[in-house]
């Protein structure tokens, strides 16, 4: 196969390949920053450690970092590798891929400290706005415009950001929440909206026998509109019952979408069933926040469905399959190690979520015992992945 040179590279000698395309160093980021702040997290919660910060509480600290630091680095990394294959036009690498992810490292570290929480805003957001940026130009110049709904997504990400700042600033009144919360749902819905398309794509294809999975037309139009509605009432309104009934019809429409990707063949293959489960316990999140409606769980349950098992596993999935594709390396034959993560994930899951329903007397344990599982699933992500994505494509391609 023909080199792709690019200017300042020399394909005949070794190199440090990490700013050579997206996924990479916002991979690589993401899987440390998933360690570190539930490391921290883990001692600020279980251990009774000292918030280094008084502006934002740790708990509010915990959700964002979850949304805007860990998600956001890996749709990062996704988005600016995916936007060069659909548009094939060569996204940012080298020195300005690195200035990129200093935008978004610092925020990290300065959200820490209280003199440090203007730094990060402001980083934050310029994070966002560049981002953006790098992903809608090649879109633009292809014409590319079915594209634009997930770039929207995107820019509402900058705006639920500001609603955060503004609310660690006394500004908003309640724009921590909403801030918190609208970045999660619109993960939610990237998910919900991307999972559609590559969930039986790659079932279809990863098998290993012929199947053809069902889709119906009614399930993506009256999945979008519940779900937008859903968020407006649940971030905005204070209709409860409104958005619990909603959930629910949110959990039958995506329950009969997923039944219709089931094939067991799923099970043979980690990155198909760790996706196909993580669709499920956003499902299941669904169903627990209506059940939340009526009091009869927490609904922060439901939020952990949705964040630690939908969300953790889906991004894990992910980064995994597209750290060997993108390297030149088989993803229907991932490293042994990484199906061990994709477990773990799941019984952290499975801890956080349900063993608090049935025993509440032990739910600070339940945590503390999620968290770990948390963290020894990234730290074999890191183990394996670590090399992949810092050393150049088996194949010599530039990427």
């Amino acid at each position: 196969m023909a080199l792709m040179t690019l200017p300042g590279q020399n394909p005949n000698q070794p190199r440090l390949a990490l700013f050579n395309l997206g996924f990479r160093p916002f991979f690589l980021g993401a899987a440390v920053y998933a360690v570190v702040s539930i490391f921290i997290w883990l001692g600020l919660y279980g251990l009774g450690w000292s918030a280094p910060t008084s502006t934002i509480n740790p708990i509010a600290w915990h959700a964002h970092e979850m949304i805007f630091g860990y998600s956001l680095a890996v749709i990062a990394g996704f988005l600016l590798t995916a936007v060069k294959n659909w548009t094939k036009i060569q996204t940012i690498y080298g020195f300005k891929l690195g200035l990129l992810f200093c935008c978004w490292l610092i925020p990290r570290i300065a959200i820490l400290f209280d003199q440090g929480l203007l730094i990060a805003a402001v980083m934050d957001i310029l994070f966002i706005l560049l981002l953006a940026s790098c992903v809608l130009v090649p879109i633009i110049k292809v014409k590319q415009w079915k594209q634009l709904g997930i770039m929207a997504k995107l820019l509402l990400m900058g705006l639920a950001n500001i609603l955060f700042y503004l609310g660690a600033f006394d500004i908003v009144e309640s724009g921590i929440r909403w801030g918190n919360y609208t970045g999660l749902y619109l993960i939610i819905g990237l998910i919900l909206t991307m999972g559609r398309r590559v969930i039986p794509f790659f079932i279809e294809r990863g098998v290993g026998y012929p199947v053809t999975l069902k889709n119906y037309l009614w399930l993506d139009i009256s999945s979008l509109v519940i779900f937008l509605l859903f968020f407006i009432s649940t971030v905005f309104t204070h209709y409860k019952i409104i958005a619990a009934w909603l959930a629910a019809l949110l959990f039958v429409i995506h329950l009969i979408r997923i039944a219709g990707w089931y094939t067991r063949g799923i099970w043979h293959k980690p990155l198909l069933w760790s996706l196909y489960l993580a669709y499920a316990f956003i499902i299941i999140g669904f169903l627990l926040f209506a059940l939340s409606g009526y009091h009869y769980v927490s609904v922060f349950l439901a939020i952990h469905s949705m964040a630690f098992g939908g969300i953790g596993l889906v991004t894990l999935s992910m980064m995994s399959r597209v750290s060997l594709g993108h390297t030149g390396r088989n993803v229907q034959q991932p490293p042994k190690l990484i199906g061990l993560a994709c477990i773990l994930l799941t019984i952290g899951g499975v801890i956080r979520v349900f063993l608090p329903i049935l025993d509440m007397s032990h739910y600070v344990n339940w945590i503390v015992i999620s968290q770990l599982c948390w963290i020894i699933a990234f730290v074999f992500f890191l183990i394996i992945y670590t090399p992949i994505l810092i050393k150049p494509r088996v194949d010599h391609q530039f990427g």
